[in-house]
C-alpha cells in the first residue's frame, strides 16, 4: 500500500492513472494487385473494407481518381508501429465504435466497444447485457461484436518500446487482409 502523506489516507493507484494507450490514428489498405498501402479516409470506409476483405479484395481502383501507377500513399517501415488486422472482422453495427488500444509495452491490442450512450463495453457479456438493457439497439447483431485483436508487426517496434512516449505513437489500420500501424 502507497504510504500516507500530509495525514491524509493513502489512495491505491487507479489503472485510468496509467499513460494512456496508443489508438489508430491512421487507416490504410493494401492493393491486392501492386502491394501499394494507400490511405483510408475513415474508420468506417476502412471497416467496411476489412469486413468485405475475403469476397472483394481492396485494389487502388476503389478509390476514387486512383491507380496501381500512383505512388504509394504510405510505406510500411519503421517510422511507425504498425498491426495487422485480421480479414473479415465484420463491420461495427451502426452506432457503435470499435476501438483498437496499443498496450505500453506493445504486446498487444485490446478491443473495446463504445457504445451510442459513451460506455466502453469489454467483453460479450458486457454487449449482451448492454442489449438487452436497453432494447432499442436489440438489432445489433451479437456476432458482428468481434474482440479478434490486429497482430502487431514485431518488425516495426521501437527498440526499446518501454522507452517509447505514447504521444510521440500514433497507431492507424490498414488493410492488406486488413492491417493497423502505430506511429513512433
Amino acid at each position: 500500500m502507497e504510504q500516507q502523506e500530509m495525514g491524509k489516507p493513502a489512495k491505491p493507484k487507479a489503472k485510468k492513472d496509467v499513460g494512456p494507450g496508443r489508438s489508430i490514428d491512421t487507416y490504410a489498405a493494401q492493393c491486392e494487385k501492386c502491394h501499394k498501402w494507400r490511405v483510408i479516409d475513415g474508420q468506417d470506409e476502412y471497416e467496411d473494407i476489412r469486413s468485405k476483405m475475403l469476397e472483394d479484395p481492396f485494389n487502388c481502383q476503389k478509390k476514387q481518381g486512383l491507380s496501381c501507377e500512383e505512388p504509394a500513399d504510405i510505406d510500411y517501415d519503421s517510422s511507425r508501429t504498425w498491426v495487422i488486422d485480421k480479414p473479415g472482422v465484420p463491420k461495427t453495427p451502426k452506432g457503435f465504435k470499435r476501438s483498437l488500444v496499443l498496450r505500453k509495452d506493445y504486446s498487444k491490442m485490446d478491443t473495446y466497444y463504445i457504445t451510442p450512450t459513451g460506455k466502453k463495453l469489454r467483453s460479450r457479456n458486457e454487449i449482451a447485457a448492454f442489449v438487452e438493457a436497453y432494447p432499442e439497439f436489440n438489432n445489433a447483431p451479437l456476432g458482428d461484436f468481434n474482440f479478434t485483436v490486429p497482430k502487431v508487426m514485431e518488425d516495426t517496434l521501437p527498440p526499446d518500446p518501454r522507452l517509447a512516449s505514447p504521444f510521440a505513437t500514433s497507431t492507424s489500420t490498414s488493410a492488406r487482409s486488413s492491417l493497423t500501424q502505430t506511429q513512433d
